[in-house]
């Protein structure tokens, strides 16, 4: 797996405006998806309660980027809502399907995506020597922020790890690091297609990547986001993924018969 990674963990900005899905199981993906198309073509495929999940979990990684034409369309005529409620449906999980419908203006949405995940700011704290306290955005989309408990690299060795065992990589142009949250959810739902495939490892792989990776996320990033104003869509996303995330595990853990939220707080096991 390669991935071609920027200095800082938080303010990868150069691709924060691809479209492109950024995890794939080593098959090329230079198309720029339609937000409308491709989630009718999720929701026309889906076979399988995990198929409906999986592509769930990659409609959100769509969702939660600064909204281009396609995807700001999709969110203005409600028809991203459609494709949610309509996937949501099939998963099988008792979860609201979210409310993603916007009054903002494509600028203005795009402002509040830049000043919530990506804008950080600088203060000169002492004039007299120049010192400056500089800050990220207000709300971090990488999951290492949410683990004060253990260190920026093994929380990344460990993903980097999960993504190659299962065969996957990162886009080579791409300059996120591997907990980002958009690739936390598209390998999570390609593990719900592998376990659609009626793979019982993949689902135990899936649990365990919850209960070690994207269910901190997604609870980090749904708590910072309700602290701060004008989350508009953001906060809504994240509070249905957070919801969808907690039932999915839940589901998964009866079915498997085994415990969810036993999360190592260890260094080794990130």
């Amino acid at each position: 797996m390669a991935t071609n990674e920027d200095a800082t963990s938080e303010n990868a900005t150069a691709d924060d405006t691809s479209n492109e899905n950024e995890i794939s199981d080593r098959e090329p993906a230079n198309r720029k998806p339609d937000a409308r198309a491709d989630s009718e073509a999720l929701v026309d495929g889906v076979d399988s309660e995990a198929g409906a999940r999986g592509a769930v979990y990659a409609l959100a990684a769509r969702a939660f980027t600064e909204p281009d034409d396609e995807l700001y369309d999709a969110l203005a005529d409600g028809s991203l809502d459609d494709e949610f409620a309509a996937l949501v449906e099939r998963t099988d999980l008792d979860v609201e399907p979210p409310d993603l419908t916007v009054a903002d203006d494509q600028d203005t949405l795009a402002a509040r995506y830049n000043d919530l995940f990506v804008v950080g700011y600088s203060e000169v704290i002492d004039g007299t020597d120049g010192t400056v306290d500089s800050q990220g955005p207000p709300v971090s989309l990488y999951e290492s922020a949410y683990r004060s408990e253990v260190s920026w690299n093994d929380v990344n060795l460990d993903l980097a790890r999960a993504y190659e065992f299962f065969g996957v990589e990162i886009d080579q142009e791409d300059r996120r690091h591997h907990d980002h949250v958009r690739l936390e959810l598209e390998f999570t739902g390609y593990l719900c297609r592998v376990a659609a495939a009626v793979d019982d490892d993949a689902e135990r792989a899936r649990l365990d990547f919850h209960d070690r990776h994207l269910s901190v996320l997604l609870a980090g990033l749904h708590d910072a986001l309700e602290s701060e104003p004008g989350t508009s869509v953001y906060g809504r996303l994240a509070s249905f993924l957070a919801a969808f995330a907690s039932a999915d595990v839940d589901d998964l853990a009866a079915r498997l018969q085994v415990g969810a939220g036993s999360r190592h707080d260890d260094g080794e096991n990130a």
